[in-house]
């Protein structure tokens, strides 16, 4: 994952050695002292430490990774590679240490993914703030789930922990996992299993779908209300935790506790959790990433030794305006973009759908519906979006052929740029004729040819339309209308002139989510034979159904 990440961050090949591998015999990392810290529990976690030349004592910036610290036993070059990187943090005047998590590479214990991290991160500040080599000033650093693990200290406060630099981590691990009450189903299962978890942990986790403790007690969402630190949060717009990068900075920037409000930085580019696929291609990529990569040392160098460096004078929000990107000709309205916050100043504007499959400003009169009928055994392919491991980002969705369970609503070509930035949202009303079903929503960027670039999709599981607290949890009244809210995260994107604005509505998309059997049954305890669903989107004055988007105002 993020190749081009490799040349341009410090913390590249740490987020990109892959999946774990049996580790046999001490580090190989040429420059790396193997160093273990005890938990408080007895269990001994091992990290590689890297010192700068000289006479210490110094900062210290820490990852906590899953993927080894030592590199895949398979790829040859994977020392020289975490030398090289570790020497930038060294010659920056850092100690740089990278340990393994718990029951990961040459780490004691047994591997529970993220559960076990707010505490072990907690351990691992005290050890490192003891180490003779450490001044007492750590900051921590990592990408996906080396973020995940850098939200975790946060959260448990430790006082030596003085700053973070987290690239693509969630806000809420419950959420991403199932959202909309909809399990991820190649990305969350297959990513656990190459993990090395067991499959009765992973149909457990599958079954827990609902808001309870067992998600909320390692939740950012949940906990960042006990974050001291300034953190400089960096996302994709097409990346599986996209909306931690700016949910994360927003809620700690104006509401977080001493320390960290007014100290937050966000920075989204044009990429996903590796690269993109289809025929977009968008200029400025490549120095997204950069930028990305050149601010960690900055915020590092300020935090940790006190450099006035004017980065906390710079705008808070820095994110890329994607526009038309055709390979070969992308327009000159792709652009980088600040905010004083996130999401920037903007109004919503309704485009309500329409009895002749279009989008219109102009609410509905009259009565319709579209109705169609969801059959489980012949599911929707997934066409990129925001995946893991398998393709991803602006694919063409006429991959997916004319079928009655699709449904395009479109505007007329438009006549000025519509431009966006910030959450966007479905507001649907609908019916089914069973007690349960889904419904998924696409935001497609419709080119002149009849490119249809996914920009946005999420889903909504019947069930779970009020809520997933046991008590919101309700069946659908079968064949009543009700109305269902599909929260699409954000974005930043100009429409351009000569574009369509394009809604896809279906209830399926697979292998990206799990699907809906339509009996009501939750996963886990499943005996009824799946159903053929017949559901109804309705376009009417009663019922009116909705893409909102936030439109920036003025337009720029």
């Amino acid at each position: 994952m993020f190749k081009s990440f490799a040349a341009a961050s410090a913390l590249a090949f740490v987020l990109a050695v892959g999946p774990a591998y049996a580790q046999s015999g001490p580090s190989a990392i040429p420059g790396a002292v193997e160093e273990f810290a005890a938990m408080r529990d007895g269990v001994k976690l091992a990290a590689n430490v890297f010192k700068p030349a000289g006479k210490g004592p110094w900062p210290v910036i820490v990852s906590r990774t899953p993927y080894l610290k030592d590199g895949p036993k398979d790829r040859e070059n994977a020392p020289a590679q975490l030398a090289a990187q570790a020497k930038r943090y060294t010659d920056a005047g850092y100690v740089f240490v990278v340990q393994d998590t718990r029951g990961k590479g040459r780490s004691e214990g047994a591997y529970l993914a993220f559960e076990n991290d707010i505490e072990d991160g907690y351990d691992t500040l005290d050890w490192l703030a003891g180490q003779p080599w450490s001044n007492g000033k750590v900051g921590i650093t990592g990408g996906s789930a080396l973020g995940i693990t850098g939200n975790a200290a946060a959260m448990a406060a430790h006082p030596a922990l003085k700053a973070a630099y987290v690239v693509v981590a969630p806000s809420d691990l419950g959420e991403y996992r199932a959202p909309g009450g909809v399990p991820k189903e190649k990305d969350t299962s297959g990513w656990l299993k190459e993990q090395g978890v067991d499959d009765k942990v992973i149909e457990a986790s599958r079954a827990r779908i609902g808001d309870d403790v067992f998600w909320n007690r390692g939740s950012m969402s949940a906990n960042r209300k006990y974050i001291r630190i300034p953190i400089f949060n960096v996302g994709g717009w097409y990346d599986i935790f996209q909306e931690g990068a700016t949910g994360n900075f927003a809620w700690l920037q104006n509401h977080g506790a001493k320390g960290a409000r007014g100290n937050q930085k966000v920075l989204m580019g044009p990429f996903g959790h590796g690269e993109l696929s289809g025929d977009l291609a968008y200029p400025g990529y490549e120095q997204a990433l950069k930028a990305a990569g050149d601010q960690e040392f900055r915020w590092f160098d300020h935090w940790l030794k006190g450099a006035p460096n004017g980065i906390m004078d710079e705008p808070p929000v820095s994110y890329f305006m994607m526009a038309s990107a055709r390979k070969g000709a992308p327009s000159p309205k792709n652009r980088m973009m600040t905010s004083a916050n996130w999401p920037p100043a903007h109004r919503q504007v309704r485009y309500y759908l329409t009895a002749d499959k279009g989008l219109s400003t102009a609410p509905p009169t009259v009565a319709s519906k579209t109705t169609y009928r969801f059959d489980p055994a012949k599911p929707v392919e997934t066409v990129g979006g925001a995946n893991l491991t398998f393709d991803r980002g602006p694919m063409d969705q006429r991959a997916i052929p004319a079928r009655q369970d699709y449904l395009r609503f479109q505007t007329p070509v438009l006549d000025k740029d519509v431009v966006i930035a910030g959450p966007v949202k479905v507001e649907l009303n609908v019916a089914t004729d069973g007690p349960d079903t889904d419904f998924m929503a696409k935001v497609v960027d419709v080119y002149p040819d009849g490119y249809e670039a996914i920009v946005l999709d999420a889903p909504v599981r019947a069930r779970f339309r009020k809520g997933r607290l046991p008590d919101d949890v309700e069946p659908m009244t079968p064949d009543a209308a009700e109305e269902l809210v599909v929260d699409l995260w954000g974005t930043a994107i100009t429409f351009e002139k000569g574009h369509r604005i394009a809604l896809h509505i279906t209830s399926s998309n697979s292998p990206r989510f799990e699907v809906n059997p339509n009996t009501g049954e939750a996963p886990g305890a499943r005996k009824l034979k799946p159903r053929v669903a017949v559901n109804s989107v309705y376009h009417d004055a009663a019922h009116p159904s909705a893409l909102v988007l936030p439109v920036i105002y003025p337009a720029n």
